[in-house]
């Protein structure tokens, strides 16, 4: 794949000659640009012409071994995403090299192609700049993967292109599925490709402002009531100028959906107790297990919060 015009720079350590020249050769027939080291002080030395985008490093080598390699870079604040292999893998080798050293991810041998395919994408994404980075990820989703979503069927190409739709919008978005289809995979990409990237992301189950002392934790003046000792900044407050997750909206009662409509259409909120109202710009994201034909019957949910941009997850499951 591209970056910035250039083909993405995979740097390869292992003291196995047959196993690093095959990974090149898998690497490169993805695209990438690859590079090869017997152990990790060539690495080093190889770092230090080849700028690597990501690095796939065995951890056992003579020399100097994975683990040096990583301690070095980590020292210098320097060095490329680091993809860990090894045939000797286990938990507490995966946690030391991923959590204390760094590395980016930590894959066992044999190695298998489609994983360390992704893990590749993804560890460039995290190498790029922030506009390269949201081109990338923008890339990525036509070839089946988007954050943690991950398919190549019409029902994910589907969800998919309604992603890159909704996202570089304003609109509020609601998403529709039953349990288990994976509707909380959706959000992170909605919000990763908006213009709101990199603000604040408030999670709030729905259910939780349900009636008075629901709406009272949200959001209150010092004195409102009874037990109001300080000034509560609420959820749209929380998420100025970023997104407010609502799950299960669906489950939220008729009366509280519409002062959330009322927020949506004239982006103001009134603390309790409050003397005036605050602006606020949030972009709402919204998620029900409810089937929606039947949620309107039922008075459950109002049709005015369903006109905006949806998308069902229904059909996509993992």
């Amino acid at each position: 794949m591209g970056m910035g015009g250039n083909a993405t720079r995979v740097l390869i350590v292992d003291d196995e000659e047959s196993q690093r020249n095959g990974l090149a050769s898998m690497v490169s027939s993805w695209g990438f640009a690859a590079e090869t080291a017997a152990d990790g002080q060539e690495a080093l030395d190889k770092l230090a012409t080849f700028a690597a985008h990501v690095m796939v490093t065995d951890l056992m080598m003579p020399r100097m071994d994975g683990f040096e390699l990583l301690r070095r870079l980590s020292a210098q604040g320097s060095g490329p995403p680091a993809i860990v292999v090894t045939a000797f893998g286990n938990i507490e080798t995966a946690i030391a090299t991923m959590h204390d050293l760094g590395a980016f991810w930590f894959l066992e041998k044999p190695i298998e192609p489609r994983a360390l395919r992704v893990l590749l994408d993804r560890a460039a994404i995290a190498a790029a700049p922030g506009d390269e980075a949201e081109r990338l990820k923008r890339e990525l989703s036509y070839q089946g993967v988007l954050a943690d979503l991950v398919g190549r069927s019409a029902g994910m190409q589907e969800v998919f292109s309604l992603i890159r739709q909704v996202s570089p919008s304003k609109a509020a978005v609601l998403i529709s599925g039953e349990s288990g289809t994976g509707k909380e995979l959706v959000a992170p990409p909605v919000h990763s490709l908006s213009p709101r990237r990199g603000r604040p992301v408030v999670p709030l189950t729905a259910p939780h402002a349900r009636d008075a002392d629901g709406e009272r934790a949200v959001r209150h003046e010092k004195g409102a009531f009874t037990g109001a000792l300080e000034r509560r900044a609420g959820c749209f407050e929380l998420a100025q100028n970023g997104t407010l997750l609502l799950d299960e909206i669906g489950d939220m009662p008729i009366a509280t959906q519409a002062k959330l409509l009322r927020v949506l259409e004239d982006s103001h909120v009134r603390r309790l107790g409050g003397k005036g109202e605050i602006l606020v710009d949030v972009r709402v994201i919204a998620s029900t297990n409810k089937v929606l034909a039947d949620a309107l019957k039922k008075n459950e949910l109002r049709e005015d919060l369903t006109t905006g941009s949806t998308c069902s997850t229904s059909t996509c499951r993992r």
